[in-house]
């Protein structure tokens, strides 16, 4: 079927700024659909029926066109953070056909000579505040696209309250349109003033001696975390991390989660990694939501819940991390049954009765089994000594394919 639908995308100029292809295909169009905005960007000579965006979105209406010529409005580039990837997730390649403008991107890297390849985006559509906090470093220059008018007196305000209130703030609205309008500012010193409801915050980022130093690496300080003692420390989870090894758009039940710390660095990895956490306490439950807020995973899903009840009806992951309850009935066989063939299982265990169900588990599924041993140098008197913490064993297998009957 030759692309019977396409994409147009369309800055804040209007109709005026589109290319000639643009504006072919909107002539030749049935219907157009789009947001209320740029649908009143067309002329009124266009022939086509217009038609927004049902609410909540939906996009039946559109695909049910088919095959008739339609064309859909997008802000710049549709393929970016925009309705052209959702269409594409949908349609085969030959049946779409994308047409974008200049992204807000693309422009705001222009106004402000930054190299866009050195610039990290984080879109705040339909995302909480927090989702920017993974990505606050003492250097980093950030596009933010923004939610709303308000978007960026909230993020000024946050910014401070994580000790980069020197962080050059620049909201740019309007971009390429009639209206653009540019307002430059510190985040400490931010009015708290709504801007235009069309708009990008472009950061450099600032940090005080004061903000805390959240490395890319695993391993987050003990600190990092809010947790009762329930926490997997510092140096065994960066081992265990290690033996997740978590990799692009990969999915981590962590069972057990405590202070659902193993999780969030598993989501701090990579910006399309996912985590499950379980956990059955109230209070640790809290700790988890102000823990994945507090460093930049907000999307961090929490199960209210005792394995194995609590993961049926949960996706199949690619990692399992049990870091309590090794010997609660059912718990490894079931998270050894759902796990997709290639996973990783890891599991810890403190007491000599979990280390002798992990060592039975070895028996019939093999993989490996590892003897953490730390110590730490601690005051004895006016001297220091050794003082050793509880050895932990470790359990890390993979599940490999079962050969089929036929082989």
């Amino acid at each position: 079927m030759p692309a019977w639908l396409t994409v147009v995308g369309i800055g804040d100029d209007g109709f005026a700024g589109l290319g000639r292809p643009a504006r072919r295909a909107l002539l030749s169009a049935s219907v157009v659909y789009g947001g209320e905005r740029h649908l009143a960007m067309l002329p009124a000579r266009l022939a086509a029926r217009r038609a927004a965006w049902p609410r909540p979105f939906d996009l039946a209406p559109l695909l049910a066109e088919r095959p008739h010529a339609v064309c859909v409005l997008a802000s710049g580039d549709p393929m970016l953070f925009g309705v052209g990837a959702t269409l594409a997730r949908q349609l085969p390649a030959g049946e779409l056909r994308v047409l974008p403008a200049p992204s807000s991107l693309s422009l705001a890297a222009a106004r402000l000579g930054w190299p866009l390849q050195e610039v990290a985006t984080v879109s705040l559509v339909g995302r909480p505040l927090a989702a920017l906090n993974a990505h606050l470093h003492d250097g980093a220059r950030l596009f933010v696209l923004s939610a709303d008018g308000r978007t960026p007196a909230a993020l000024a305000a946050s910014l401070d309250a994580r000790g980069f209130g020197a962080t050059c703030m620049t909201v740019l609205e309007h971009l390429g349109g009639e209206l653009e309008r540019r307002v430059d500012g510190r985040a400490d010193q931010w009015p708290a003033g709504e801007m235009a409801a069309l708009n990008l915050i472009a950061l450099d980022c600032r940090a005080s001696p004061q903000a805390p130093r959240l490395p890319l690496t695993c391993g987050l300080p003990d600190d990092a975390f809010i947790h009762d003692g329930q926490l997997t420390k510092r140096d065994v989870r960066a081992i265990t991390l290690a033996r997740l090894a978590p990799a692009p758009g990969e999915l981590l039940w962590d069972v057990g989660a405590g202070s659902g710390s193993i999780g969030i660095e598993w989501m701090r990895a990579h910006p399309s990694c996912r985590a499950i956490a379980i956990e059955a306490h109230e209070a640790r439950q809290r700790f988890i939501g102000q823990n994945r807020d507090a460093l930049g995973v907000p999307g961090l899903q929490l199960v209210a819940g005792r394995a194995p009840e609590a993961l049926r009806g949960l996706p199949a992951p690619h990692a399992v991390f049990i870091g309590g309850g090794v010997t609660e009935p059912g718990v490894l066989d079931t998270c050894w049954s759902q796990l997709r063939d290639g996973g990783r299982l890891v599991a810890n265990a403190v007491t000599l009765q979990g280390e002798a169900v992990l060592a039975a588990w070895r028996e019939r599924h093999g993989g490996t089994l590892t003897r953490i041993a730390l110590a730490h140098a601690q005051p004895l008197g006016g001297f220091d000594t050794w003082r050793q913490a509880l050895p932990i064993t470790l359990l890390d297998v993979t599940k490999h394919p079962q050969p089929s009957s036929d082989s």
